[in-house]
């Protein structure tokens, strides 16, 4: 399911709305867009039409310049450094790829930052121009590490990771694995820390399927957040 909250705009006339929608779709995926993407522009072209009285028409030259608008005013209404909403990091990634740069992508938990992810993320970024961190969200990570995990929840997570030079861009994925966010960003690169082998990397298939790339990298020795974790636990 794809969600996407409507444009605020003043409203005129509402007749056609629903019809901009569907053909704009139809029109986007003819044209090989993803749904997100193709729903991401209809959601634009029916903000257009409902400014206008009567029926009104969208023009492509007019989608295109408040695409354009829309594109440069969510890249800057991000509330703390790199931190973005999946919507904005599409847009974010669709302009980086026009410019010619190399997009890689890791996911991850990150619940106690130590010495081992910021090694490993600095690893990730020079394989690239720009590196995205997605993180599980809250729910997520009880589920994988139990309970009384994350120890800092998506929010603070999320601000310390924005807070490295190696990172561009970080967001939260829903669900248990990236997949979703994978298909929607399509990065050059998809990077894993840890022994795993190419084939058990979540996505693999995904990004290989379109061309792209799957890297494991290595990580420091006795370095990990749940060591961490019961460190203190016996201590304490």
């Amino acid at each position: 399911i794809i969600h996407l909250p409507a444009i605020a705009k003043a409203v005129s006339d509402v007749t056609g709305a629903g019809d901009t929608v569907i053909a704009t779709v139809a029109a986007a995926i003819a044209a090989k867009k993803s749904h997100h993407q193709a729903i991401m522009l209809a959601n634009i072209a029916a903000s257009i039409v409902v400014s206008q009285l009567g029926t009104a028409t969208v023009s492509q030259p007019e989608l295109e310049a408040e695409y354009q608008r829309q594109q440069g005013q969510k890249l800057t209404e991000h509330s703390l450094g790199g931190i973005l909403s999946n919507e904005q990091l599409l847009l974010a990634v669709e302009q980086s790829k026009k410019n010619g740069e190399k997009i890689v992508l890791t996911n991850g938990c990150f619940d106690i930052l130590h010495a081992g992810h910021v090694h490993y993320l600095a690893q990730a970024k020079a394989q690239g121009d720009r590196l995205i961190v997605a993180i599980n969200r809250d729910k997520s990570v009880t589920k994988l590490k139990g309970v009384g995990r994350p120890i800092n929840n998506e929010a603070r997570r999320l601000a310390v990771l924005a807070g490295l030079s190696s990172v561009d861009w970080v967001t939260c994925f829903d669900g248990d694995t990236p997949e979703a966010l994978i298909s929607m960003l399509k990065p050059d690169l998809l990077v894993k820390g840890g022994d795993y082998d190419k084939k058990s990397v979540v996505g693999w298939q995904q990004v290989e399927a379109y061309g792209g790339e799957v890297r494991v990298m290595g990580l420091i020795d006795n370095c990990s957040t749940t060591a961490i974790v019961d460190k203190i636990t016996q201590q304490s």
